[in-house]
């Protein structure tokens, strides 16, 4: 049965954390960085490569108001990054946090069970103070946890492009919330290790009973920061009589890894639009989706007309309602995919819409072969 709560249950080690960036690594990031300008509205803020004495490898870092993505491509075939490559794809590496004590944290973190990635540094050059660590997580995924605010560069090694000009205004604002598949019955191993390691509380959670088909079925819980600005849903399968979109997504990732990473819209008709204009493709609702939202007599302050006709989803609970659409996964391989959200009071992930959701990645994995 599905559970919400705004109580907070947690402990807030953290001073203020939120997402710093999120970094992937890909095959190519000088044409990936062009996808992420021309169809996001990106542009381009940073770069580390042979040009700025990083010999093994580029790094391309992206910006849109307060989102960073930075995509990072190995120069050689023995780089441990062509190796990540090789067996998960193009896809989310680091999930990075930012802290105002980058040493404080990642020593709680360890003395509360977390296992270390890449130890602590402090480093101190022309360009100011630069603090990072990082704790391994689910699959072969790590959160690094940084503090560059005295910094005038991205980090060491990068050069600052500080590209003016936007593809396009999308209106994407900030990172919602990025989302974890795992195996099954790993969920409640990983919900455990966020409340233990992080301070983190479980706030939703759902189970086979609310999200599924006469194929298949998914689990899902939503851990949070204190105060709100880290949220992160963690999947897995349910036992079902075919393969499920989360165990097609194991497959082919090889493992567990960031399914998908929602990013917040202050205008989702704008940005929807613009994003169909430039190409993105996103998930097909069912045929029937806006008869039945129509029996819940939701009140919005956008033109309904205009909703239907992008294909946007509609969802509303106690405190108000949200506006959210997922993309078609971004690479050949069914794995990462974006969500695009607009938060009108609600602090939910659209429950009412999960079965219509899961139908139509469903439809989607039945189309490839995979169900």
């Amino acid at each position: 049965m599905a559970y919400f709560t705004n109580e907070f249950k947690g402990v807030d080690y953290f001073e203020d954390i939120d997402f710093h960036h999120l970094e992937f690594y890909v095959g190519n990031a000088k044409q990936s960085k062009e996808f992420y300008k021309k169809v996001f509205g990106f542009i381009e803020y940073a770069y580390s490569g042979p040009e700025t004495g990083v010999k093994d490898k580029v790094s391309y870092v992206l910006k849109k108001n307060n989102i960073f993505f930075v995509l990072t491509t190995p120069l050689k075939s023995n780089h441990p990054i062509a190796s990540w490559l090789k067996k998960h794809g193009d896809g989310v590496y680091d999930v990075a946090f930012k802290v105002k004590s980058v040493r404080d944290s990642f020593e709680g973190c360890l003395s509360r069970g977390g296992i270390s990635a890449n130890d602590f540094k402090h480093i101190n050059d022309k360009n100011g103070s630069f603090t990072k660590a990082s704790l391994k997580s689910y699959g072969d995924c790590i959160h690094s946890i940084i503090n560059n605010d005295d910094y005038n560069s991205w980090a060491p090694g990068f050069i600052l492009t500080n590209e003016q000009t936007h593809a396009n205004d999308t209106e994407i604002e900030l990172i919602d919330h990025v989302v974890a598949n795992v195996e099954l019955e790993k969920m409640d191993f990983w919900k455990d290790y966020y409340e233990k390691v992080f301070g983190f509380f479980a706030f939703v959670r759902f189970d086979e009973t609310d999200i599924s088909t006469k194929y298949s079925a998914l689990k899902s819980v939503v851990v949070r920061s204190a105060n709100w600005k880290v949220k992160l849903p963690i999947n897995e399968p349910a036992e079902g009589l075919k393969k499920s979109q989360i165990e097609e997504y194991l497959d082919f990732n090889e493992g567990p890894g960031v399914q998908h990473i929602a990013l917040l819209s202050t205008n989702i008709l704008k940005t929807i639009k613009s994003l169909r204009e430039n190409g993105l493709e996103f998930l097909k609702l069912p045929d029937t989706y806006y008869e039945l939202l129509a029996k819940k007599n939701i009140i919005i302050k956008e033109d309904i007309k205009i909703i239907k006709d992008l294909g946007i989803l509609i969802d509303n609970d106690e405190e108000g309602y949200l506006l959210q659409l997922f993309t078609q996964p971004l690479q050949d391989r069914p794995t990462l995919f974006i969500e695009i959200i607009q938060r009108r009071g609600s602090k939910g992930f659209g429950q009412g819409n999960f079965q219509s959701l899961f139908e139509s990645i469903e439809l989607e994995q039945s189309r490839r072969g995979n169900l």
